[in-house]
């Protein structure tokens, strides 16, 4: 972005100056779970995730402790354990698994000259230190989603079996198989989120899966049998001011900036799904969390940005004449998942309205 001069259009000098409207904020909601992990200085740019496997996992399959056989898996597993009198049984070893990550930097800057600050109508560094958090924000969901949607636990809505095939919606029973996937591997429903405070807290919520998706598909979840408002809660808080509502096993978050694939799916043809060209269905990702799927750089603290305030006027030898001026910051970012099992990512299409 450039330097922001006193050139700006249109000004509103010589005019009646109305209140400063209000520009679009992002949303941030994957942060309200996951692993969050506060990386010090001069430690690395590595973060290292480590689990130990339970008897009988692989580092294939590290959630299930009966590996695929013909037969009684679970007597098998017992008949293992069976001692016999007087004879020490062999010792076993824990086998640990981990998860490495590395850190990236990002950063956002903004420039603007002295005559702008000190002749122009308008706050301007005000605004740029607001809209300065706010990208940072965004920056942050987007590389959680970015990753979140590798997952490999992928499903399809309708009959599809790639997103490149998928010709559904969400559905009751698309939830349920993957309700299935999380609970055949162990997967623990969700009982805190990171509470809405400067500081890094957690706050106790009412036990589920949380579901993170596009309001585009607000009406689908809607239309679900058995799907209940927040305002039909009663005694129970919702987890995020964005929380729209539950179905079963389901707390259902819905935010605008976890944006679709654009004519990714099949053909649109006559099954009344959006489509932004009219040719292909635009398939969204939902992201289904179980507890500990992810780990990520929790922003969070003093020591979270490097924040950056250089006002005009200040002199040196780059900038002799202090005409120039900058508001930014920077900081490091990373996530990444840790249990393919322990989350989902539903791929569907969204219903034309």
């Amino acid at each position: 972005m450039s330097m922001q001069g006193f050139n700006l259009s249109p000004g509103r000098i010589a005019k009646f100056k109305g209140q400063i409207l209000k520009h679009a904020i992002p949303v941030e909601v994957l942060g309200v779970t996951g692993q969050q992990v506060a990386m010090p200085e001069k430690s690395s740019d590595t973060i290292v995730f480590r689990r130990w496997l339970p008897f009988g996992g692989t580092a294939g399959a590290p959630n299930q402790f009966f590996q695929n056989a013909t037969g009684d898996r679970g007597n098998a597993y017992a008949q293992a354990a069976l001692t016999q009198e007087g004879v020490t049984p062999p010792p076993d070893s824990l086998v640990p698994q981990d998860v490495t990550a590395v850190l990236n930097q990002y950063s956002v800057l903004y420039g603007v000259t002295d005559k702008t600050v000190s002749l122009y109508e308008d706050d301007i560094p005000s605004e740029m230190i607001r809209q300065t958090g706010e990208r940072v924000g965004l920056i942050r969901e987007m590389v959680r989603y970015g990753a979140l949607k590798g997952c490999t636990n992928q499903f399809y809505g309708g009959t599809g079996t790639t997103r490149a095939t998928v010709n559904g919606g969400v559905t009751l029973n698309l939830l349920r198989k993957i309700t299935r996937s999380l609970r055949q591997n162990h997967g623990k429903v969700i009982r805190t989120a990171l509470a809405a405070a400067p500081e890094f807290a957690t706050a106790p919520v009412e036990a589920a899966y949380l579901v993170f998706g596009h309001t585009d598909l607000e009406q689908d979840f809607r239309d679900l049998p058995g799907f209940k408002h927040v305002a039909e809660y009663g005694q129970r808080k919702p987890i995020n001011e964005y929380e729209l509502g539950s179905v079963e096993n389901y707390r259902i978050i819905l935010s605008p900036d976890l944006p679709s694939i654009q004519d990714s799916g099949a053909a649109v043809g006559s099954l009344g799904l959006t489509s932004t060209s009219g040719t292909s269905i635009d398939v969204y990702p939902f992201i289904v969390a179980a507890e500990d799927a992810w780990g990520q750089v929790m922003l969070r603290g003093a020591n979270s940005l490097d924040p950056t305030y250089i006002a005009p006027k200040q002199k040196d030898k780059n900038d002799p004449l202090g005409q120039r001026g900058y508001i930014g910051t920077t900081f490091w970012m990373q996530c990444v998942v840790l249990n393919n099992g322990w989350m989902a990512v539903g791929n569907v299409g969204a219903k034309s309205l």
